[in-house]
């Protein structure tokens, strides 16, 4: 069993890494691809300002670069091996690693700046770093707002100097010069002879010019904060493998465009919400449905199975997201039934509440106080009562059917024959031998009842996974929208490997070795 699991665990890397090639993938080949709706966010905004943004975008994500180099970097980012220096840590848990590269500015020594062009890191400057680790810590935080300001400007007047090249081609009747999206072809612009004497070339120059000045402040401001990241301004994550080359450490999820905080800490905020939403929910389900599936079976055809499986069957029928309106409307509207709480966990004053309910008493009179654990469970009732109520009929009706299947089996006759009870015959021989197919529904009910908190935790305001996978896909957040791409499919995973494991412990003959 022990190596059977460890090959499933070991098989389950190039799963993930398949599932999020293909996510990968439909999000870059996508119409615009990835940050297409960020770039015509501003609607109508000046041709200038959206090629800015889409240059801000391109350097952040490095979308100028193949889709396979994409997926790679992202893919070295997110894995425990590393390579070269190790990351950093800072007090808010996000990663800092080594600073980015930069790229000369298109025709740079060509067209323009000729002789002009650093090639190669020029020798570093005295930084002011400090000796102790607060003074690190500043120098670093100081370093890395000049690089990313003389970054921003260089990436600005790069765009400036694209436009004008896009404004030459169209001038001089250039086809093929410039996609559809604005950008150069700039191997094309290499291979063709540069008139400075012709119509546009002097704002092609001064914009060349003004992009390499920038392009020059920002290789100086990086090695600024190179200095300051060398210095070890924050404890270093991992240890090393092969020192100075390969590290152990842990997977990089990014940050978040939006919000500028680590996509880990988000989902780390948000995981134990989802977990605890489904840890109440799934042991009512099979609660309350596996038993109605015996009993249905035992008395097959009485009021009690036919009763039980039709109120099921209309359980299920009715939609998640219309149930949910209804619980609002009719149960939680102070207009209505008003008993439970509209959206959210908590009460705003949960903080200062007691832990567990209790009863207070004094001279000017006592009450019961609910604590913040009534206070959570009072809250999250309505949810958990929509992500139950449909998980009834599937579960009743596969074990209602599995018992009944066994019933007929020969072994139940000769147990009857012998006098063994029938309590004892339910229980211990045909629920037994029906457990397989309920481990099956157990492989497939969790991942979809994760699934399907996404419509529950956003009618009721619930800041869970379901929330913030909504928010990845409509703030356009490529880091976020991996991150739980990945979780979501390691949950599946991970299920269908507990219900194998469930197999052996409940079928002697089932074996793994």
């Amino acid at each position: 069993m022990a190596s059977y699991i460890i090959r499933r665990l070991l098989l389950m890397v190039p799963t993930l890494i398949g599932i999020s090639f293909l996510v990968f993938m439909l999000i870059a080949l996508s119409p615009g691809g990835i940050g297409a709706a960020l770039r015509v966010s501003g609607g109508q905004a000046q041709a200038s300002d959206r090629l800015l943004v889409q240059a801000y975008l391109e350097d952040r994500y490095g979308l100028d670069d193949p889709v396979l180099v994409q997926y790679a970097r992202w893919l070295g980012r997110i894995s425990p091996l590393k390579f070269g220096p190790r990351d950093q840590r800072d007090p808010t848990g996000e990663i800092i690693r080594a600073p980015k590269g930069l790229r000369a500015p298109p025709l740079a020594g060509a067209w323009y700046g000729v002789g002009r062009v650093p090639s190669a890191p020029e020798a570093p400057a005295s930084f002011e770093l400090g000796s102790t680790p607060a003074e690190r810590v500043a120098s670093y935080r100081r370093y890395a707002n000049l690089a990313a300001q003389a970054r921003s400007a260089s990436i600005g007047a790069r765009a400036r100097l694209e436009q004008e090249l896009g404004r030459y081609a169209e001038r001089h009747g250039l086809r093929g010069f410039v996609t559809r999206d604005g950008k150069i072809i700039e191997s094309r612009f290499h291979a063709m002879r540069f008139d400075a004497s012709s119509p546009g070339a002097d704002a092609v120059v001064a914009a060349g010019e003004e992009a390499l000045d920038k392009y020059r402040e920002a290789l100086e401001a990086r090695r600024g904060l190179e200095a300051a990241f060398a210095a070890g301004p924050f404890p270093e994550v991992g240890f090393w493998l092969w020192p100075g080359r390969v590290s152990l450490g842990p997977p990089d999820f990014g940050v978040v465009f939006s919000r500028g905080r680590p996509v880990l800490g988000m989902i780390l905020d948000a995981l134990p919400i989802t977990l605890l939403l489904n840890a109440i929910a799934f042991p009512i389900i099979y609660l309350i449905a596996v038993p109605t599936g015996i009993l249905a079976a035992t008395r097959q055809g009485s009021w009690i199975d036919v009763g039980a499986g039709a109120l099921f069957v209309a359980l299920w029928s009715v939609p998640v997201v219309w149930a949910g309106v209804l619980a609002l409307g009719y149960l939680a509207h102070r207009d209505a039934l008003g008993a439970f709480p509209v959206a959210g966990l908590h009460n705003p004053d949960a903080d200062a509440m007691p832990f567990m309910p209790r009863w207070t008493g004094g001279p000017g009179g006592g009450g019961f106080q609910r604590g913040f654990v009534l206070d959570t469970l009072w809250h999250i009732c309505l949810p958990v009562a929509c992500l139950v109520y449909a998980g009834f009929a599937v579960l009743s009706k596969q074990t209602r059917a599995a018992m009944l299947d066994n019933f007929s089996a020969d072994y139940v006759r000769t147990a009857k024959a012998k006098g063994v009870a029938g309590g004892d015959i339910v229980l211990r021989h045909v629920f037994r031998n029906s457990l397989l197919p309920l481990i099956t529904i157990f492989a497939t009910l969790f991942p979809a009842m994760l699934s399907g908190s996404v419509v529950v935790e956003r009618i009721f305001s619930v800041p869970g996974m379901g929330s913030l996978v909504i928010d990845a896909i409509n703030l356009r957040d490529r880091e976020l929208l991996l991150a739980n791409v990945l979780m979501i499919a390691a949950v599946n995973l991970v299920a269908l490997l507990i219900a194998d494991i469930l197999y052996a412990l409940a079928d002697p003959r089932i074996s793994y070795s």
